[in-house]
């Protein structure tokens, strides 16, 4: 990767990001900051997942907001990293500390456990405490149930849930008659049950002739050393595998099955940054595919190009690994503009059936009816070849080979949401 665009190439594009809002040319530090609570890892065994999401999060918010002038006539933003370990328990500590600060709104993502906590503890406060609401913003959560029958008024999803990326990983599976036997593996809780059933049912309705030789399920975050699970993978004649698993539980599955020398496709939502494309370098190449709403490679646009070389340059170790961070940034601020305040219930309906267009140029829709978002869906490759940004310096990354557009994403959704009145 080149890292050779001016500071001012940098700033002069920054306005080419349609959708964002009116930035004003008050200085950002003169008025209170509009302070968001990130509520991920950043410590024990998934902390490299929750340590770059925060520093793209905060990046995204100099880079568009803060070096502008800030929002609301001038209010810089200010990301709060707070510490839940990947622990559904201390996520609702840290939603404690973070509406004791006066914090609206809370980001969190890793994982559906944590989030299905969050979500349930924030709209129990704001039913009870109407003068200090709080918005929960899910970037990367991803079971199903939390915009479904457990969806609420206060939780917007920024991310394609499990279900609608297993729809077009399964539409590619089945368009491989060189497929005939699948083995699921995943991590031992919710969403790791979400993505097996949906795998088991919906390759059964596109190519019922395909076997599932296995559906196991493993302790999230604790096998260090997958070779047990590797050998159930040879013996079964699996001749491609898939995964839901994330952060270094990706990393040891996938080295595992490299180490192995497995010569099968592996199909993933997460195999990809934070070490994981470092790890699986030339031994996943072509190997490890990838279901995303991000398009790495070939970038769409000089905008999302300037992000990633101006992050880059400041963050030379880690790169843009989950741009939907920016999406949400994005459609909260111009949600807050539009209502012309923080206040959560007022931003929520602002945000409802908003269309925003992201810094690739590619359109999103956050549906009201839910609070899912809906945005274009890719199957990427991991690769050499095609790459203008890598991943972990590896000189590997991510090549989009398919993209379905945003109608064709749209999932039908058995949430009944109960709306608060004032």
């Amino acid at each position: 990767m080149h890292l050779m665009s001016s500071a001012h190439r940098l700033l002069r594009r920054h306005t080419t990001a349609l959708g964002l809002c009116c930035l004003l040319a008050t200085p950002a530090g003169a008025q209170e900051p509009i302070r968001i609570a990130f509520i991920d890892p950043q410590s024990g065994t998934f902390a490299a997942t929750g340590e770059s999401a925060y520093k793209v999060l905060d990046f995204a918010a100099d880079y568009f907001f803060n070096s502008r002038g800030g929002v609301l006539g001038g209010r810089p933003l200010e990301i709060v990293a707070l510490d839940n370990k990947a622990s559904a328990a201390d996520s609702q500590l840290q939603l404690r500390r973070a509406i004791s600060d006066g914090m609206q709104v809370v980001f969190s993502g890793n994982g559906s456990a944590a989030a299905s906590a969050l979500s349930t503890a924030i709209a129990r406060h704001n039913n009870r405490n109407p003068e200090s609401q709080v918005l929960f913003i899910n970037y990367a959560a991803v079971d199903p149930v939390l915009t479904g029958a457990d969806c609420n008024f206060w939780h917007f999803r920024f991310d394609a849930h499990s279900d609608m990326k297993m729809e077009v990983m399964t539409d590619h599976i089945a368009a491989n008659p060189a497929i005939r036997r699948v083995y699921v593996i995943g991590q031992d809780y919710s969403f790791g049950k979400a993505v097996g059933d949906a795998a088991i049912r919906m390759l059964a309705a596109k190519r019922p002739e395909i076997q599932i030789v296995g559906n196991e399920l493993h302790p999230i975050g604790q096998v260090k050393d997958f070779t047990p699970y590797i050998s159930k993978i040879v013996a079964s004649g699996a001749d491609a595998v898939i995964t839901g698993n994330w952060g270094a539980d990706m990393v040891a599955l996938g080295r595992g099955i490299t180490d192995a020398g497995l010569d099968v496709p592996i199909y993933t939502f997460y195999a990809a940054y934070d070490g994981i494309t470092g790890t699986l370098g030339e031994s996943g190449k072509n190997r490890i595919h990838v279901v995303h709403n991000d398009r790495a490679n070939p970038v769409l646009n000089d905008v999302r190009r300037d992000f990633t070389l101006a992050f880059k340059a400041a963050n030379p170790a880690l790169d843009v690994t989950q741009p939907r961070l920016v999406n949400a940034l994005m459609m909260l601020v111009a949600a807050m503009e539009a209502a012309g305040t923080t206040d959560p219930h007022d931003v929520a309906l602002a945000m409802e059936d908003r269309r925003l267009t992201t810094m690739t140029g590619e359109e999103i829709w956050m549906r009201a009816d839910d609070h899912q978002l809906f945005a274009p869906l890719n199957v990427s490759v991991h690769t050499n070849e095609g790459v203008e940004f890598d991943s972990d310096n590896s000189g590997y990354g991510l090549v989009t080979r398919f993209t379905v557009p945003l109608e064709d994403t749209i999932a039908e959704s058995s949430c009944h949401m109960t709306r608060p009145t004032r």
